[in-house]
């Protein structure tokens, strides 16, 4: 049988002895500094956790606040897109009434020019008349009439000619 299979009790009472002062020196000194070292390990693996918990829960939130911000900026461009098409359809709106009043003021000074040379072209219709009048009633009478009875007597005739 090979050596380290042969049992040897004087060699494993030494055994057990040595265990058992490297127990207790390892209890007396080691145990408490181990105990020690572990616990400050666990306790900063805990506060590490736990600041990882914080920062997750910050980083919750700035990305909420992030979202409402967003959300907040996009109304706030829509707002600013309808007032826009508000005051585009305003100056269109005022652009077109300007337009429409310029048209009509055209309109209404056209018709008073057109009524102005309408009274001119009848007024030298008129003038016009009363000389071939007064030029075919000097042939027919064969004479000439003084001054304004000509005139007069033309003028009153081409009055009730117009009114008919």
């Amino acid at each position: 049988m090979p050596a380290f299979l042969s049992f040897d009790p004087g060699l494993v009472i030494w055994t057990l002895i040595n265990f058992s002062i490297f127990a207790l020196i390892i209890g007396k000194f080691g145990w408490k500094p181990m105990r020690e070292a572990i616990a400050a390990r666990e306790g900063s693996i805990n506060e590490a956790i736990a600041a990882a918990e914080r920062a997750n829960k910050e980083a919750q939130e700035l990305i909420k606040e992030n979202q409402e911000r967003i959300a907040r900026a996009q109304r706030e461009t829509m707002d600013i897109v309808k007032e826009g098409r508000v005051q585009a359809e305003n100056i269109i709106r005022r652009a077109s009434e300007e337009a429409e009043a310029v048209k009509q003021q055209k309109l209404t000074e056209a018709q008073r020019e057109i009524e102005r040379q309408k009274d001119e072209a009848i007024k030298v219709l008129r003038n016009e008349v009363a000389s071939l009048v007064v030029g075919a009633t000097e042939k027919l009478i064969g004479r000439s009439l003084q001054g304004d009875d000509h005139k007069r007597i033309v003028e009153s005739y081409v009055n009730e000619l117009s009114k008919n």
